[in-house]
């Protein structure tokens, strides 16, 4: 009997343990510089309805704009990010993480702009200022030591924190101190700092 293989963590910036659905959304680092920071995001479509396949659509440009008068300001609109983890923690890939995903949009961080440039963007199924899921906080930590096993990642923020005038997510619901006790020991410098955090 043939001995079973092994599938890689990661092929060519894709995480195996993410559902895979390549979006047109996206482009090269400028330099091909590697990602050093991960931003934080909330999303849900139509705002506070989850489970529904819009936000997918939405990073695919499948979209049906007419479908809900909320989508009438996402008609034309490019956006995409590299993850999304939805409530039950199941995780999708939208880009490479050697690509640039367009989620950050205007944005500053340490007085460098344009933070999609450095980034990688994770959309967490919700609304900004509600809760998330343990399931989704579980994941994210196993996201995101699996993202810095891969890449020289320094710092995890909120798209609050690098778009301050324009953004709040993920927002006051979540709780960014149990992340950084999940996170205990990766040596990621978590925003905004908690104690023990580096």
């Amino acid at each position: 009997m043939k001995a079973r293989r092994r599938e890689p963590r990661w092929r060519e910036g894709w995480w195996a343990g993410a559902h895979a659905h390549p979006s047109p959304n996206r482009g090269p680092r400028p330099g091909a510089e590697p990602p050093s920071l991960v931003v934080l995001h909330s999303i849900s479509l139509p705002p506070g309805v989850l489970r529904g396949d819009a936000v997918q659509r939405l990073f695919l440009n499948t979209l049906d704009t007419g479908r809900h008068a909320s989508f009438a300001s996402l008609r034309g609109v490019q956006v995409s990010a590299h993850f999304f983890v939805r409530r039950d923690g199941s995780v999708l890939q939208f880009v490479a993480t050697h690509e640039r995903a367009w989620h950050a949009g205007v944005s500053i961080w340490r007085g460098r702009e344009n933070c999609n440039d450095w980034s990688i963007g994770i959309e967490l199924e919700g609304l900004e200022g509600r809760s998330f899921a343990a399931a989704q906080y579980r994941m994210l930590a196993r996201l995101l030591r699996a993202i810095a096993a891969q890449h020289p990642i320094a710092e995890i923020v909120g798209h609050e924190h690098v778009a301050p005038a324009r953004k709040r997510d993920p927002g006051a619901g979540f709780r960014w101190s149990r992340l950084s006790r999940s996170m205990r020991g990766a040596g990621l410098a978590i925003w905004p700092r908690m104690p023990g955090a580096r």
